[in-house]
């Protein structure tokens, strides 16, 4: 070999042999949740297409949950597939569900927000509705999140025309005493990818909710199969892959006041719907 090539070839040699680009680095194991050992809760067939759910400031006696097609909110006991459920609109494609300040909040894909008295779950048709229109921008929309202390509304767009969500995943801040006066946030698709390496056909979200026990925000996306954890800020975090063989289709996120994680699944050919619960490791 040619004397002036054999130092650079032995660099190069030592470079892909033992050296490692920041890409190539071991990611760091996720361990506040064990997402590979759940509880795992089995939907009646009444709620196959569940999609979200919620607790009354994390008690975990009732979980409150809404499926795809149905104005109905559901009420169940952990183990328990005998549910009781409210009417509250027509048919519709209904994504998350909230509980704040004794009232009940639904968010219909389309950005229009449902909004009754918590009371009236203990009927099967709610009769004090109110519906409230275009306070979003036109879009898809699937995650909500309403704080109790504030009475804020957090809904993420899936798929909004006028952002790209291989970029920018827009968010909107609402409270129904003043809903006129709507706040903006965002999660920057380039910090995921920092951590994932790429994001196919950008991020789009299906669910999201504060953990009580850190602030941190936790993101839920079906299409990309991750859970995203962001800080108060919306500064991205960490960023896990969520397995097909556990997440069939993840709708729905929710924390007891514990700091238990529960995810709902919307079911499938192979699986009926599921909420999976996941304790916090430290528990």
């Amino acid at each position: 070999m040619n004397k002036f090539l054999y130092p650079i070839f032995t660099a190069l040699l030592t470079a892909s042999t033992t050296g490692c680009t920041p890409a190539d680095k071991p990611k760091e194991t996720y361990t506040e949740y064990d997402l590979h050992k759940p509880e795992k809760f089995n939907m009646p067939e009444s709620l196959f297409e569940i999609s979200g759910i919620s607790f009354n400031k994390g008690n975990a006696d009732t979980i409150y949950a809404i499926q795809d097609e149905d104005g109905k909110v559901f009420r169940l006991a952990w183990g328990v597939k005998v549910q009781k459920h409210t009417k509250f609109a027509k048919k519709g494609d209904f994504e998350d569900i909230s509980i704040v300040n004794d009232k009940v909040v639904v968010l219909k894909s389309n950005g229009v927000l449902y909004s009754f008295p918590l009371s009236e779950t203990a009927f099967e048709e709610a009769e004090n509705v109110q519906e409230f229109k275009k306070l979003l921008p036109k879009g898809e929309y699937e995650g909500m999140y309403a704080d109790e202390q504030t009475g804020n509304i957090y809904v993420l767009c899936k798929n909004c025309a006028d952002t790209d969500s291989k970029i920018k995943v827009p968010g909107y801040i609402i409270n129904l005493n003043t809903p006129d006066r709507v706040q903006t946030f965002g999660i920057e698709v380039d910090q995921i990818k920092a951590i994932t390496g790429k994001v196919e056909r950008g991020f789009r979200p299906s669910a999201l909710a504060r953990n009580p026990m850190n602030n941190n925000w936790y993101i839920v996306s079906a299409v990309n199969k991750m859970l995203v954890i962001t800080d108060d800020k919306w500064n991205v975090k960490n960023v896990v892959a969520l397995s097909s063989n556990t997440f069939t289709q993840p709708e729905g996120i929710a924390f007891d006041k514990n700091g238990n994680m529960y995810i709902s699944n919307e079911g499938d050919d192979l699986a009926d719907g599921n909420i999976l619960k996941f304790k916090r490791n430290g528990n």
